[in-house]
């Protein structure tokens, strides 16, 4: 293959084609919204580059985020999103500053959003993307106004559900990839693994753990020095100490942060044996404890007692690389495996 081919991408954007202009970005690949490491910098930059990046509002006020996104605006004129967590006690104020701000795209993750929530984005025209765990809550989130759906795999780093990608893929794109535009995400970390996607029915990919350690991305150097050191492997998932507390797993490199979220739990239980909070307060503690551990980890550097939040695509990023230059060779090798198909 020449390598104006491969220069040209001219296979891949053909099969992104809907993707890209849903998100109205020259690549159909998305950036995962990843708490502390997708700001500004990284957002532009992602965006900036042919990709779509998303700003992790995570645990931020309502004016965190309104500077967030004036700051983001201030260093690009491309189209990126917004990730809003839906159990965050202030949705409805958040959704008011993207509203403000005229954000083009708002990611609902996090659980099942509340009602009224959807409606209150699509009245200043942005368009919503959802996550579903399930192909029965998939059809229904997309019934209820969902413009688009991310099918995220277990390989996933952060929050994650008991599917594989793979099998996610197999079950969700024949079904309804036709009508609806559905990206795929977890464990992403080679063109090829995009190329089989596109080729099923998706219109995009949505990647996190590969943009982490990006020259762009603020994350601690320890941090990124974490990510050049493990392997698949070293991407665990949380445990759930008790049955009573539905705690959603963690994907994260093991460390002493792992152990003392074990510990956390079971804190957390124990004030709930004791009617101290409510259960709905009990999960804003826990989810408050990892957007603490993040920023510990990704921030101060602090990689034994912070939370290293990575996909098991961790083994794949080797080495500190430009956003631009991730883009390039992701797409270089989905044509290459393309055009060989």
């Amino acid at each position: 293959m020449s390598d104006q081919a491969t220069q040209d991408f001219a296979k891949s954007k053909a099969l992104m084609r809907r993707g890209a202009e849903f998100l109205g970005s020259k690549y159909a690949i998305m950036c995962g919204a990843m708490s502390w490491v997708s700001e500004r910098n990284l957002v532009s930059a992602i965006s900036n580059a042919g990709g779509f990046g998303i700003i992790a509002c995570g645990a931020m006020t309502p004016d965190l985020l309104d500077r967030e996104i004036a700051a983001t605006r201030a260093l690009t004129d491309k189209p990126f999103g917004v990730n809003l967590i839906t159990m965050h006690p202030d949705l409805t104020d958040l959704i008011a500053v993207c509203a403000k701000h005229d954000v083009t795209h708002v990611v609902l993750a996090g659980g099942i959003p509340p009602k009224g929530s959807v409606e209150a984005i699509k009245a200043f025209g942005a368009k919503v993307i959802v996550f579903a765990p399930t192909l029965a809550l998939a059809k229904k989130l997309l019934r209820s106004g969902g413009d688009a759906l991310v099918i995220e795999g277990m390989e996933a780093g952060g929050h994650i559900g008991p599917v594989s990608t793979s099998v996610l893929a197999q079950e969700f794109l024949p079904e309804i990839g036709e009508d609806h535009l559905v990206f795929v995400a977890g464990g992403i970390g080679r063109g090829e693994a995009i190329a089989g996607y596109l080729e099923m029915g998706a219109v995009g990919v949505q990647l996190g753990t590969r943009f982490a350690c990006a020259t762009e991305s603020i994350a601690h150097p320890d941090f990124k020095k974490a990510f050049f050191r493990a392997n698949a492997r070293d991407a665990v998932a949380s445990v759930q100490v008790d049955a009573r507390l539905p705690v959603i797993p963690v994907r994260a490199l093991k460390n002493k942060g792992t152990e003392a979220f074990t510990g956390k739990q079971r804190d957390v239980a124990g004030v709930l044996d004791r009617k101290e909070i409510e259960m709905a307060e009990a999960q804003l503690q826990i989810e408050h404890y990892w957007a603490g551990a993040l920023r510990r980890a990704v921030i101060d550097g602090d990689v034994e007692n912070g939370s290293l939040m990575a996909g098991q695509s961790v083994g794949m990023v080797k080495a500190e690389e430009p956003v631009a230059t991730i883009i390039a060779d992701l797409m270089g090798q989905c044509e290459e495996a393309l055009q060989r198909h």
